[in-house]
């Protein structure tokens, strides 16, 4: 039987584990068939209606995101939420940015990175 929605947690660090586990959580409380799955390729990424980008760090996540080609198709699922090293993926201004870091800029808001990402 096919799951209702599919949610994914961007799984190359930060707590992902919590993160996967906080969204099962969520989905059996309100009773919803949700499939919840870590993202790591392309593959994982295909049909996701909301994916969850944790923490970890900034510049790290942004090279991952690269290097197994998502990083764009990040920017076509509908429903994202970040969580710290998240919300600086998802910002469209970032202080402190490392030369050459990008972000996904599907955020109107403005975050100050530090000096661990």
């Amino acid at each position: 039987m096919k799951k209702e929605i599919r949610i994914g947690v961007l799984a190359y660090q930060g707590d992902v584990e919590e993160h996967l586990d906080a969204t099962r959580a969520a989905a059996k409380k309100i009773q919803r068939d949700i499939e919840v799955v870590s993202v790591r390729t392309k593959e994982d990424i295909a049909g996701l209606r909301g994916l969850i980008i944790p923490g970890g760090e900034s510049t790290t996540l942004y090279k991952l995101c690269r290097r197994e080609g998502i990083f764009e198709d990040i920017k076509k699922i509908p429903n994202i939420f970040g969580t710290c090293a998240g919300a600086i993926m998802l910002s469209k201004s970032v202080g402190n940015k490392m030369a050459g870091q990008e972000t996904l800029g599907l955020m109107d808001i403005e975050v100050e990175r530090n000096s661990y990402g």
